[in-house]
């Protein structure tokens, strides 16, 4: 063969095992690759193994350091022993204070024209004083039902159950159950919590119609209508046991209540919602202390049917839909009463001195308020409460009873300033006008704080 040729067939030969060489190379990097995913694979599920068997071993400690009185009762204590361990409460305390300068004395106050109710009405003593501070404990207690609890303490000094309830989980359907102890879904501000409210007191109408805040013991549906608009319906009833309501001893309940309410988003920067409510309830010897028209405080009781209607709607605006910097919310709600019934005059007197005889009116008032919020964490807000006295008739015992109607009427200027999502300082300057003899020019410094988790507040 000549030396050409030789050098052709090398050639070819070393042209041909290269890309053999060149692939042997690649399996070889091939499989370290694998055997490398291989080995952290291996590491990883004993790393796993090794957690599973530590989380064990932790948990029979936990039983084993359980009382148990019985051997029979091994599982019901690991179980109690897991689910302690899981139970973990959001808890919060809000503590909230307040200076009050009136011009007039709150011994005397009164809605005029209204019915005394004996609730949460008035601005509350002079000088320094604690706000209505809550303690809530809440919880998630299994897939199915959630607890809350909340605890007031009064500017009086005296420690009340506000909410105590359980409400429904993943009912479906958009169905929720609750029961217990509840703020009422009528209106729009009476489910909120004192801490939430714009301004330092509660409306007019609140305190005229409810004592301030309606709450009950019993049941309440409500049903999310599966649909863009958000369409809600809902319905209770309960005891009661508060004004307008009088707590008795009897089967059954003794008030119910009905709402609905719709709303929506216009655009990116606006949302609206609006509702209508209504409260049915039968007072049976209602008391109430009030001064006749010969100056002398006397003892009542009203028996009988007692209706209100209320009309709600709140407006907000936000930049496209960002309330950091700067938001607007205006904000109203209309009422209208209606009783029918027996009123009993002086029923403190010698049953010589009693009057029975047939009560009826119709009344109604209502608020509209906005509140702005002009730079971060600074708002100003202004509310016009206004109440009408309408109709009222004591039939035979308006010769003791009967005055003049009147329309009261409040106007209130608020600035607050929240250094922090937990924390709120307010000033607001007042003209009540509840009194028909007098105008009660008031201030009041405010300050809210919230320690702990805390759930995110109503629309």
């Amino acid at each position: 063969m000549s030396f050409k040729r030789k050098t052709l067939v090398a050639g070819v030969a070393l042209a041909l095992a290269a890309p053999l060489g060149a692939q042997a190379a690649d399996n070889a990097e091939l499989a370290q690759i694998r055997e490398q995913i291989k080995q952290m694979k291996e590491g990883y599920e004993a790393r796993i193994q090794s957690l599973e068997k530590r989380l064990q071993q932790a948990e029979e400690k936990a039983v084993l350091s359980q009382p148990s009185d019985t051997q029979d009762s091994g599982l019901r204590t690991q179980h109690s022993a897991l689910a302690s361990s899981a139970f973990n409460p959001e808890v919060s305390l809000i503590l909230s204070g307040t200076y009050a300068n009136l011009s007039q004395d709150p011994a005397n106050y009164r809605i005029g024209g209204f019915l005394p109710n004996g609730g949460e009405i008035g601005p509350g003593q002079r000088g320094f004083g604690l706000g209505e501070s809550e303690l809530v404990v809440a919880a998630n207690i299994d897939p199915y039902w959630r607890g809350q609890f909340t605890l007031a303490v009064t500017p009086e000094n005296t420690v009340e159950v506000e909410e105590a309830f359980v409400q429904s989980l993943g009912l479906g359907n958009g169905l929720t159950v609750k029961g217990g102890r509840f703020l009422s879904g009528v209106g729009y501000l009476n489910e909120k919590h004192a801490h939430t409210w714009d301004f330092v007191d509660a409306p007019l109408a609140y305190q005229a119609f409810f004592g301030g805040q309606l709450k009950d013991d019993g049941v309440q549906v409500k049903w999310l209508a599966p649909t863009d608009t958000f369409v809600e319906l809902g319905a209770e009833v309960g005891r009661g046991r508060n004004f307008p309501a009088s707590d008795r001893a009897k089967n059954g309940f003794g008030s119910a209540a009905l709402f609905a309410r719709l709303g929506g988003d216009v655009g990116a920067s606006h949302s609206w919602r609006a509702g209508l409510s209504l409260l049915r309830t039968s007072p049976q010897s209602r008391a109430y202390s009030i001064t006749d028209n010969l100056g002398t405080v006397v003892d009542n009781r009203f028996s009988g049917d007692s209706r209100l209607e209320i009309a709600d709607f709140v407006w907000k605006w936000s930049p496209n839909g960002n309330p950091v910097s700067t938001n607007f919310k205006l904000q109203g709600e209309y009422f209208r009463r209606h009783e029918n019934g027996d009123l009993t005059y002086d029923t403190g007197a010698a049953s010589a001195g009693t009057s029975t005889d047939r009560y009826t009116s119709a009344q109604s008032g209502g608020y509209l308020q906005g509140v702005y919020q002009f730079m971060p964490r600074w708002r100003v807000g202004l509310r016009r409460d206004q109440m009408d006295g309408g109709s009222v008739d004591y039939a035979a015992n308006s010769v003791n009873l009967g005055q003049a109607a009147y329309n009261p009427s409040k106007n209130s200027l608020m600035f607050d300033y929240s250094p922090s999502e937990f924390s709120r300082f307010r000033l607001q300057f007042a003209q009540d006008k509840s009194r028909p003899e007098v105008t009660d020019n008031q201030m009041f410094l405010q300050y809210q704080m919230s320690l702990g988790a805390h759930g995110a507040h109503k629309y």
